[in-house]
């Protein structure tokens, strides 16, 4: 959708009766993927089935309050944007987040999905750009990863690697080349923050001559650990 072109949210989704638990809805500057740097409106979903040790995002394990889709899509039409990121937790955790996502497309919004590749996205509706972040060893949770998932990627997908050290970038360079994700859709490394030296990860990725995308987290670069959007 042109930027340029506001949409209609509609007022009466197709299933009213979902409802979901929504720890934050908020207008920011996408931090991460293709997209970074694009101002968005964050549905984060509350609630994880895993523990990665460097997680950010630990507030989003509970709480939060339950909302229904049209409370969701009137708060999210609030902010006059376009753009829409679903993310948690692990947003997949909640049966209602599939009829979110088609909803939140079928109102015109340009949809991403941030879910931690260890659920199911073959019911994800085709509309959303899927952003899979797979586990390195590193995060304590490589064994959750679902490498059916790989399958069901296209090229408006991304694959997200967040490394902690050199045998995570290893691990994940290994991963990539044997499963061939080079050629299905974006690839995208970055240091887990505070941990793994930034430039440290670019050289390496300059001395392997990988085609992919180099990233940070744009949100902690303008607003430090105390604003992890």
């Amino acid at each position: 959708m042109p930027a340029d072109v506001k949409p209609t949210p509609r007022t009466e989704p197709a299933d009213v009766n979902s409802t979901l638990r929504i720890t934050e809805i908020f207008h920011s500057l996408q931090g991460e993927s293709s997209r970074v740097g694009l101002p968005t409106v964050f549905v984060r979903l509350t609630g994880c089935p895993l523990r990665c040790v460097w997680c950010d995002t630990a507030y989003a394990f509970s709480g939060g309050e339950t909302l229904d889709l049209v409370d969701i899509l009137q708060r999210v039409g609030g902010f006059d944007c376009t753009t829409v990121c679903v993310t948690g937790g692990e947003p997949l955790a909640q049966k209602g987040c599939l009829p979110l996502l088609a909803a939140l497309c079928n109102a015109g919004y340009s949809v991403s999905l941030e879910t931690s590749g260890a659920l199911d996205i073959a019911g994800v509706d085709p509309r959303v750009s899927r952003i899979v972040d797979l586990k390195a060893p590193g995060s304590g949770e490589q064994e959750k990863n679902r490498w059916e998932n790989l399958a069901l990627l296209t090229a408006r997908d991304e694959l997200k690697f967040v490394l902690a050290s050199r045998a995570d970038y290893d691990w994940a360079v290994a991963a990539c080349r044997q499963r061939r994700l080079f050629e299905t859709c974006p690839v995208l490394f970055s240091p887990v923050h505070g941990q793994l030296d930034p430039a440290q990860l670019a050289q390496w990725i300059l001395d392997d001559r990988l085609p992919l995308r180099f990233q940070l987290q744009l949100h902690k670069l303008l607003w430090g650990n105390a604003q992890a959007r």
